[in-house]
């Protein structure tokens, strides 16, 4: 069975695999233009990092603020690092916090407020730096889905105190996790470094099953073979009707804080220079497809701001309701074509986070949970096939 990829990820070659090894960092620092990025076993980890640098400056500070609507492993680094989750519920029909609820939920004891580029979508961060200003807190850009996006001409990550990228599968170019991590001030770049120091150690296990997984990654992300790891484990999931393991949602409370080989960073560092190029076409493949998305009444398809320019893993769209977005997905999550969920609940309604997020009413977010669904903007995805995905939206956003 010919099988999509939710997500947009660099293919590697299997020449990218040979021995060698490179300072990967140093690499992606020249291609992203941005102050010296430090390297990180997974974005998460990256997270973890900043805020143990960031509760050592200022211990009196135990919470973070976040959107309600986010990939769940930002709670669960937030509780890894010792501190408490805020949620601020979202702007209507959209996937940036609303201003005046996060206003309103920061405060003296607000250590970081978190904007989220979600979607390779760039976030509104001068919002988030106004209020963080004014409380004494910092602000922590997740670009973990905006690896490549710019703003004015420059990388996202750069307009908070400190920002961080994700190398995990599906977004742009992979190690098999990873993540890269940065900040404007020197200063706080010295801080980020010595956390790294404080709580990041060797682990050749885990080096050893990371390289696995990325040889892995090279061998079968292709549509002849992706049913197999991808699409067979999707299908029985929502067959035992749990959507959360279908998109990987059910994550554990462990977060690997290890070193990364220089074998994998020479791999990445292989990859790299088809990178931009890669963009360029997911980039033009994305508008195109938006044009046609737009065409279909009640559905919001999200783009880019004027003065933005993001990255395209996927599209992120809002069906006119929750049962036209589950009688779409009834008839294309399943049929291999990329459609998918991004995050299936609002923070508070993961079984599993229960002891880590307060609950808290966010109607906001869980609208936008139950009206929001993914197509992969991956370069295999004919246009035949795209076009079978908008007559079923079409169809389903009407009836």
């Amino acid at each position: 069975m010919r099988e999509l990829p939710p997500t947009a990820g660099l293919p590697l070659n299997v020449t990218d695999l040979r021995p060698g090894s490179a300072d990967f960092a140093a690499q992606a620092t020249a291609w992203l233009g941005t102050p010296p990025l430090q390297l990180e076993c997974s974005g998460t980890a990256a997270l973890v990092v900043t805020l143990h640098a960031m509760r050592k400056l200022k211990p009196e500070r135990h919470e973070v603020v976040v959107p309600a609507w986010t990939c769940p492993l930002v709670a669960l680094a937030i509780h890894r690092a010792g501190l408490v989750p805020r949620l601020c519920d979202l702007a209507p029909d959209h996937y940036d916090m609303d201003a005046e609820q996060l206003a309103a939920v920061t405060g003296p004891d607000t250590l970081a407020i978190v904007p989220t580029h979600i979607a390779g979508r760039v976030a509104d961060v001068h919002t988030s730096n106004t209020i963080a200003r004014r409380a004494g807190a910092f602000v922590i850009e997740d670009a973990a889905q905006a690896t490549g996006a710019r703003q004015d001409g420059r990388s996202v990550g750069l307009l908070g105190d400190a920002g961080f990228f994700s190398l995990a599968v599906g977004k742009g170019l992979t190690l098999f996790e990873g993540g890269l991590l940065t900040a404007r001030d020197s200063a706080m770049r010295d801080a980020l470094m010595a956390s790294h120091n404080d709580i990041i150690h060797a682990d050749p296990r885990m080096d050893r099953q990371r390289a696995l997984e990325l040889t892995g990654y090279a061998l079968m992300y292709r549509p002849s073979l992706l049913s197999l790891v991808y699409g067979n484990p999707l299908r029985k999931a929502l067959a035992a009707n749990d959507p959360v393991a279908a998109v990987g949602d059910d994550f554990g409370p462990d977060i690997p804080l290890h070193t990364v080989s220089r074998w994998r960073q020479a791999v990445g560092a292989r990859a790299l220079p088809r990178l931009h190029g890669f963009l360029q076409e997911t980039r033009k493949q994305a508008q195109r497809r938006l044009e046609r998305l737009r065409r279909i009444p009640g559905i919001v398809a999200f783009d880019d701001a004027a003065g933005d320019e993001g990255v395209w893993p996927f599209l992120l769209l809002l069906m006119p309701s929750e049962t036209a977005r589950d009688a779409a997905l009834k008839e294309l999550w399943t049929a291999g074509l990329g459609v998918s969920r991004l995050f299936i609940h609002a923070l508070p309604d993961y079984g599993y986070l229960r002891d880590i997020v307060a609950p808290t009413a966010l109607p906001r977010a869980r609208d936008f949970a139950a009206r929001s669904l993914t197509i992969s903007n991956s370069l295999w995805l004919r246009d035949s096939e795209f076009a079978r995905i908008c007559d079923v939206l079409e169809r389903t956003a009407s009836g």
